[in-house]
């Protein structure tokens, strides 16, 4: 082999290897692509305003209920919140957060001290109904208010998904847990992710 083949393969060697390397890098992200998500502004429970971007390299665990849920929403975060406490320190570059869809009733105050029942890092999120309305298409939730013939306006129930969403530190959604998942099997599904991502 000549001088100028030789130089010329080692050149083409290297650009496969880097090409190879980004493709490592990338696999994880491919791996998980779904079109969940979008971007979004709310506020969280302390009144602040928040958007999805604040949260780029972390990864963001989220629900979506209400405060006055009787039981599944209860459910749905105590699962999260003992998945946040498996992972432990791993679980520092994970944000849990519950978005609420209960616009009229769920203020960032009446927010604040129910998050509080469940994890200290839980972020509690609403905003106005075009806001969440946009964000639920986004992230194909679908949620319906339920009010009994004669109730009182701020007397009814909601309807809706009740999985939980782990987002990726680029914002792509990665998977959906299904409601009644094991908080072990939720936090051994996560831990594999940040694995996969080097986290």
């Amino acid at each position: 082999m000549t001088a100028k083949r030789l130089l010329r393969f080692l050149g083409m060697a290297m650009v496969a290897g880097v090409l190879l390397a980004a493709g490592g890098m990338d696999r994880a992200r491919a791996e998980y692509q779904g079109g969940i998500g979008g971007r979004w502004v709310l506020y969280d429970h302390h009144g602040n305003i928040v958007r999805d971007e604040d949260f780029r390299g972390r990864f963001m665990l989220i629900y979506f209920g209400y405060t006055f849920c009787p039981d599944v929403c209860p459910t749905g975060l105590s699962t999260m919140a003992e998945a946040m406490d498996i992972l432990g320190d791993r679980g520092d570059v994970v944000q849990p957060m519950f978005i609420s869809v209960d616009v009229l009733r769920d203020t960032p105050a009446h927010l604040a001290d129910y998050v509080a029942y469940f994890h200290p890092r839980l972020l509690g999120l609403t905003g106005s109904q075009e806001m969440i309305d946009r964000l639920t298409e986004g992230y194909r939730v679908q949620y319906q208010i339920v009010r009994e013939p004669g109730a009182e306006p701020d007397n009814y129930t909601i309807d809706h998904t009740a999985s939980t969403y782990l987002m990726g530190p680029d914002g792509q959604f990665l998977v959906k847990f299904a409601h009644g998942i094991a908080p072990e099997d939720m936090a051994k599904r996560i831990l594999e992710i940040l694995n996969d991502f080097g986290a």
